[in-house]
């Protein structure tokens, strides 16, 4: 049973000491405290409890910001820089509400506040937390209670039962147009040749920053992805292997990007040399990466962007000059590399390429991924192809009268 004492605290508490054990060779007690002896009691036999679990009751006082800090201990020699990078994010959301709170005080409620609290508004983007976001937040939580959990320090984790908002914003990612991919193919520029390749090779900007002219076998139109690079602030590190065991793959490529490749491949150039390269000739960081895209898309938004509106309310000549693409207005939807390998992955569904084909070019680990895809595509086109029966159903001013017969059978 519990020992118990009978004074009271200052504060009215009542004190109940739970013996421990022997530890280091000295007993050892945990008190709890109630307002009432029932109280105490029903406290003291928690702790009974929790000790027969397996539960360290010393440790209960840890916070979550120490226990956080274990955790990214352990995942820093486990992921890549990125990956670590971004938990470390995650990880500071939670640390402004819930960084010196003890692990065993912290309930599912206390999470799910700070989830809705950046489904508001996120500090960092200035705008409410993406759904992705919000999931990585839940994720790193919930792994951090794991590892107490694993400890023997807690028996539950609250992060299990926590909720994102239903109307959490996705990343908005969408397939290039037809007529926007002809503006990459019609446009010369030093991120073309990067942007060819996304979008009819599918590679991800960490594979395709390393590869070389010795991935690329002209003659029998295919690509060798076996490396990729990893942007670490302004630098980019080269890992030895791709993203996962199934990166590392030769995929085939078609004739048009066959074609434009032959074009732009110099005729003194080493298998070592890089495919892609930042103004300097040397290797793309995420600073010279965002620069060059940035500069592409000044150029395509003047050659293609319509400036009559705004040349008339500035009074300014049609612009020309690219050298200035944040003081001119985007008259082209704007559009990040990525979306280049989505369009790809349209191409291939357009195509009519099997899932399985699809996985291995777009290499995903797991195909639920890839099915994902197609099944969105799939449902797209449908109702893209239930509008076009509903504009030729009112085109052709047919109406269902009594009887079951049109206006045009009445007649």
């Amino acid at each position: 049973m519990p020992k118990k004492r009978n004074a009271k605290r200052k504060d009215g508490r009542i004190p109940v000491q739970v013996y421990l054990g022997k530890i280091d060779g000295k007993r050892k007690y945990k008190t709890v405290y109630g307002r009432t002896q029932k109280e105490a009691n029903e406290k003291a036999l928690e702790v009974k409890l929790q000790i027969k679990k397996g539960i360290d009751v010393t440790a209960e006082q840890d916070t979550f910001g120490q226990w956080a800090e274990r955790w990214l201990k352990l995942k820093s020699g486990s992921v890549s820089a990125s990956q670590y990078n971004s938990y470390k994010s995650a990880i500071s959301h939670l640390n402004d509400s819930l960084r010196n709170v003890p692990l065993t005080k912290i309930r599912t409620c206390d999470i799910q506040e700070v989830i809705f609290r950046l489904a508001e508004y996120n500090e960092n983007s200035k705008k409410p937390a993406a759904r992705r976001t919000l999931l990585l937040v839940r994720s790193a939580v919930s792994q951090v209670f794991g590892l107490a959990i694993n400890n023997r320090v807690i028996d539950y984790n609250p992060a299990n039962a926590v909720k994102i908002p239903t109307d959490a914003p996705s990343e908005h990612r969408r397939a290039l147009t037809e007529k926007e991919q002809q503006w990459i193919i019609d446009t010369p520029h030093r991120a073309q040749r990067a942007a060819m390749i996304m979008m009819y090779a599918g590679l991800r900007r960490g594979e395709l920053i390393p590869l070389t002219w010795g991935d690329i076998d002209l003659h029998n139109g295919t690509i060798s992805v076996n490396k990729s690079v990893e942007m670490i602030g302004a630098k980019a590190r080269l890992k030895s292997t791709a993203k996962t065991p199934c990166s590392i793959r030769v995929i085939d490529i078609p004739q048009k990007l066959i074609d434009f490749l032959k074009k732009q491949k110099p005729a003194n150039a080493k298998s070592t040399d890089l495919v892609c390269t930042a103004a300097n000739g040397k290797m793309l960081t995420k600073t010279s990466w965002r620069t060059m895209w940035d500069s592409y898309l000044a150029v395509l938004n003047i050659k293609y962007g319509d400036f009559t509106c705004y040349c008339k309310a500035t009074k300014q000549k049609w612009p020309t000059s690219v050298h200035r693409p944040k003081k001119l207005p985007m008259m082209i939807p704007h559009f990040t590399a990525h979306w280049l390998r989505h369009t790809f992955a349209t191409l291939l569904y357009m195509a009519g390429v099997d899932v399985l084909t699809a996985k291995e070019q777009l290499e995903h680990s797991d195909i639920k991924t890839t099915l994902g895809i197609y099944t969105h595509l799939d449902k797209k086109f449908k109702r893209r192809s239930m509008d076009k029966l509903n504009r030729y159903l009112n085109a052709s001013h047919m109406q269902v009268i009594e009887g079951g017969k049109s206006s045009k059978q009445a007649g």
